[in-house]
This record gives structure tokens, C-alpha cells and sequence, in this order.
């Protein structure tokens, strides 16, 4: 995402909040599933009027703007939905990625509520108790998220030496799946929820990974962690949290590390002097007061020093090559200190059910 530009004046001011126009825009054309009627083939717009019962004007003016944000082409009086609307856009595609699409659809709503999450401090749905068929939605949309981003860190990240890898909170698996396919001497172990677990199964069934693939039911402030791991991988979690819980999670995660271990962080970090960049980490800090009790999004020094706090030997930033990974392409690490001697694989556990 592009930095935001300083608001020096009233039309620039009216140029930000009239940013809403085009998402609205997408949004709709999402919630009449447009570019899934549309497929591969022109439409008129009295034709795809009647085909997704709307009106002949409302059409019309709906996909005008789609074809100037290049999601449609025109040709004449027809139109025909661009390769990236046919294939992640479209339902009928293998491609597509509809669980990430529904959760940016329900979002709209609930950023409506901001006002209020900020005078109570609380979520807009804290009443409101979480469901497995929520939380397995959540996790094939977080899976379509992920596909190119874990492909792009595994490429980057030297894991040759390690045996064995923990993902904490790693939800369908997506990262370790990638990590498993650059390193093949790994063996990985997907940590979270059993709702979770079973998207992450459904991926990995059909990958050629799958035999190194453990899969490890439980919360990550009740259940006893699984031990003896080369690396622990913690991605897109500590944002959940507040910093106080976040040090006691580190704590169990340095805890799961071979000596010698390396503890890897992924997030949307803030990196300037004041805390205020990038732009994205500190938008994302407003989804967290939206959808959390405590979340929040950090500055790396604050991570390095949770690192240190938890008696991590070193701690250093890793840079991804830009414009690749997730968020903005900086991972925390810290070690455990010296190996003893060579690691072994972890040896496997029984599961273990959430409390």
C-alpha cells in the first residue's frame, strides 16, 4: 500500500474522505457477483442487467466506472471483465478467492462502528462469541491472502539447517506448506485452533508435503506447546495481542526452541523515528481496536526488546527484497543461543483438543 499524503488543505481533506467512492464501487460489484455472471464472455449492458436483475441506468453507470479502474474492458457498447476479475473475482474459477473477498465485504460495515470502538475501547462484536464456522471462513480467507506472500518469504529465508519448524497461530498452514516445499529435509507443525486445523488439512491433503505436515489443536495460552524445534515461526499473530501478552507468548515460544534456535516474527511493523510509518501498520492498529480486546500493531524496537526480555541471545531485522512478502517485507528474528550438537525431529505428540 502507498504512503498517505499530508492533509495540508480542505480539498485535500475532501479528496480523502471521498476516497470511499471507489471501494464502494468493488464492494458493490462483489455483492451482485458481477464478474462470476460475466465470465469470459461480452456483455451488453442491457444484457447483464436482465442476467443479474438490476437496472439497465444502475449498470451501466457501475460498470463504466469498473472498466476506468480496469476490472472491465469496453469495447463499444460491450464489455468483457479483465483476466484478474475472470479468475480471483470469478466464483467459477479455481482461482478464486472468495473467503478473502467476503471478509473485505463485511468489513465495510463494520468500520462504520469506528466512532464507537473508539469511545468504548472495545470490539464491535465482543458480545458476540466466536463460531467454528466463523473461524474456518476466517482461515480459507487468510490461506487466499497468503498464496503468493508465503511463496515469496520461503523463497527468501534460509532454512536449510533446520529440521524441524513450529507455525504458531498458523491458521491453514499456508506458510509452512511453503517453507516445506523450498526445504526438503523440514518437518513443520501447524500450532492453532481445531477449526483451523481443519482447513489446513483440506489444503495439505493435496499437496505432496502433507507427510511432513503435523497438525497440533490447541490455544496458544492454554494448551501445552509441543518442544524441540529448529525454528518457530509466528506470523500475523502478535498484532492480536496486547504487549504484555505478547512477551508471555514469546516466552513459550523461545521455550519450544532448540538451543540454537531461531524465533521468526512476521507483521505489520512500524519502523519510523515517531511511530508513525508506514501508513498500512498503523491503519492495520485500527482493524485491531475494531476486532480485538487488546491487539495492536508495534514498532520494532518494542519487538526487539520483547525478544531480549525473553532471553533471546541476539536479536536483528531481516529485509525481504521490496515489494515482496507480506506487509512491508521486514522480519523480526532472535535466537536461542548456541546449538548443542545436532537436533532431532520433534517427537510427534498425541493431539491435544482447545480448552
Amino acid at each position: 500500500m502507498s504512503e498517505i499524503a499530508s492533509i495540508r488543505n480542505f480539498d485535500q481533506f475532501r479528496d480523502a474522505v471521498f476516497a470511499f467512492r471507489l471501494p464502494r464501487i468493488l464492494l458493490s460489484a462483489i455483492e451482485l457477483d458481477i464478474f462470476t455472471v460475466m465470465g469470459r464472455t461480452t456483455w451488453t449492458v442491457r444484457q447483464l442487467a436482465n442476467a443479474l436483475s438490476a437496472s439497465e441506468r444502475g449498470v451501466e453507470i457501475l460498470c463504466r466506472n469498473l472498466a476506468t479502474a480496469g476490472l472491465l474492458k469496453k469495447q463499444g457498447p460491450r464489455y468483457r471483465a479483465s483476466p484478474l476479475a475472470q479468475h480471483v473475482l470469478n466464483a467459477n474459477s479455481p482461482t478464486y478467492r472468495g473467503a478473502y473477498l467476503d471478509l473485505l465485504r463485511r468489513q465495510w460495515e463494520d468500520w462504520s462502528h469506528l466512532t464507537q470502538a473508539v469511545k468504548t475501547g472495545k470490539p464491535v462484536d465482543d458480545k458476540e462469541p466466536e463460531t467454528p464456522e466463523y473461524r474456518r471462513a476466517f482461515t480459507w480467507a487468510m490461506h487466499q491472502r497468503s498464496i503468493e506472500s508465503a511463496r515469496e518469504v520461503a523463497s527468501q529465508l534460509d532454512l536449510s539447517g533446520a529440521r524441524s519448524l513450529l507455525d504458531v497461530g498458523g491458521g491453514p498452514g499456508t506458510y509452512a506448506l511453503a517453507f516445506l516445499r523450498k526445504n526438503p529435509q523440514l518437518h513443520a507443525t501447524v500450532m492453532d485452533r481445531p477449526a483451523a486445523l481443519e482447513v489446513a488439512k483440506e489444503i495439505a491433503d493435496s499437496r505432496p508435503q502433507r507427510a511432513r505436515l503435523h497438525l497440533y489443536p490447541g490455544d496458544l495460552f492454554t494448551t501445552p506447546w509441543p518442544q524441540g524445534f529448529d525454528v518457530v515461526w509466528i506470523s500475523n499473530v502478535i498484532h492480536i495481542y496486547s504487549a504484555a501478552e505478547n512477551i508471555r507468548l514469546l516466552r513459550l515460544a523461545k521455550q519450544a526452541l532448540n538451543p540454537g534456535g531461531r524465533l521468526l516474527i512476521q507483521d505489520t511493523f512500524l519502523t519510523d523515528k515517531e511511530g508513525l510509518r508506514p501508513a498500512e501498520a498503523n491503519l492495520f492498529a485500527v482493524t485491531m481496536l475494531l476486532f480485538t480486546e487488546t491487539g495492536n500493531t508495534y514498532h520494532v524496537r518494542e519487538v526487539l526488546a520483547w525478544l531480549k526480555t525473553v532471553g533471546c541471545t541476539s536479536q536483528r531485522l531481516i529485509k525481504l527484497k521490496p515489494g515482496t512478502g507480506d506487509w512491508e517485507g521486514v522480519i523480526v528474528e532472535g535466537s536461542a543461543g548456541k546449538r548443542r550438537g545436532t537436533s532431532r525431529e520433534p517427537r510427534p505428540e498425541k493431539a491435544r483438543s482447545s480448552r
